[in-house]
Formats: C-alpha cells, sequence, structure tokens
C-alpha cells in the first residue's frame, strides 16, 4: 500500500513540472504536437525508470559513508559521497546514449522530431532531480526509488501530453497577437500548475 501511495504522490502530489518545475526546457520546447510530447515523455520515464535505481544502488553500495564495507570491513570508514553529482550524471549520459541509439534505430521519425532535445534529456533536470531526491529522502529499498521513478516520469509524461495537447487545440483559437506562442504557453502552465496544486490537499 505504501508503494501505491508513493507511486501517487509522485504522479500528482510531487509532479516534477508543477510542483518543482524541473525539466521546463523540453517541456515547453516539444509540446507543440502530442505526438511528439508522448514520444519525448515515454523517453524521460524510461530514463528515469533506468537512472534511478541504479543511482540508488550505486549511492548504497558506493558512496555513502560506510557503504563499502561489503567488500572489507576494513573500507568501512571511506565516505565518497562528494563523488555523487560526478557519478550521477555520467550515469544518466550513458544511458541517454543507450536510448537515443535505440530510437534512432526503431523510429527515426520520432528521432527526428525530438530533434535536439532527445540527447538533451542527459541535463535534464528532472532526471538528476529525481536521483537526488531519493538520496535526500532516504528511501531504504531499491522497490521504493523504482517506484518514485516511474511515478515521476509519468507524471513529467502526463503534463507535457497534456500541454501538448492544449497548444493543439489552441490552434483552431483566437488568440490576441501578443500572446501567441510562448506567451500563451506560460499562461496556461500556470494554470495547470494551480490546478495541480489542488492535488496537494489530499493526504495519503
Amino acid at each position: 500500500m505504501e508503494l501505491v501511495n508513493l507511486f501517487i504522490r509522485s504522479i500528482f502530489i510531487e509532479n516534477m513540472i508543477f510542483a518543482f518545475f524541473l525539466g521546463m526546457c523540453s517541456y515547453l520546447a516539444v509540446s507543440k504536437t502530442v505526438k511528439t510530447a508522448l514520444g519525448l515523455g515515454i523517453a524521460v520515464t524510461f530514463t528515469l525508470l533506468v537512472t534511478v535505481p541504479v543511482n540508488f544502488l550505486v549511492d548504497t553500495k558506493l558512496l555513502q559513508p560506510g557503504a563499502l564495507a561489503w567488500l572489507d570491513p576494513s573500507l568501512a570508514g571511506y565516505d565518497l559521497s562528494f563523488l555523487s553529482f560526478i557519478i550521477f550524471i555520467a550515469v544518466v549520459a550513458a544511458i541517454v546514449q543507450l536510448l537515443e541509439m535505440i530510437i534512432e534505430r526503431f523510429s527515426p521519425s520520432l528521432y527526428n522530431a525530438l530533434g535536439i532535445f532527445l540527447p538533451l534529456i542527459a541535463v535534464n533536470c528532472s532526471i538528476l532531480g529525481a536521483a537526488l531526491f531519493v538520496q535526500e529522502r532516504a528511501y531504504k529499498t531499491l522497490s521504493e526509488a523504482t517506484v518514485f521513478a516511474v511515478g515521476s516520469g509519468v507524471g513529467w509524461a502526463l503534463a507535457i501530453v497534456a500541454l501538448a495537447a492544449i497548444r493543439e487545440r489552441l490552434k483552431y483559437s483566437h488568440i490576441p497577437a501578443p500572446l501567441r506562442g510562448l506567451g500563451i504557453t506560460f499562461i496556461i502552465t500556470g494554470l495547470m500548475g494551480m490546478a495541480f496544486m489542488s492535488f496537494m490537499g489530499i493526504k495519503i
């Protein structure tokens, strides 16, 4: 039950976009069509699903104070936590490179549509942010880290697909010239953020 609560909370209450504003650059840039937004949302979710558990294991088995005791009791005094940022980013970059090759191989159209924003998943704040949240909140098990990762990815994908659907409808709407493009997008994002704030009242 606790894992279900964590999954729901990471989608709606602690949404990466609307609660922490992480990954806003690609969220705004790739939300012009639902198809492209869905593709990027799935890519981000997959990246989170792989990188967060891997970074959790690296952190708990190698980096935290005393984590190396399983190798040899004499190594229990070592603290490699200062390497967290470098290691986390290296893991994310490696997984994103693998994901880029897979998408280019099996879906060239999606690869071309995502363009530069596909490799930029490596520097997407939500990816590194999720790994750091797991570390900061001291999740105890791999299952908790994995559920949080999937929930965060689904929440991010839900946010970008919802915005893309609205932006597609806006093409047929009469919008004042000064607000067209990013202007109306910022307004809609703010309204969606306010709407998601209502989920914070749910006690889970």
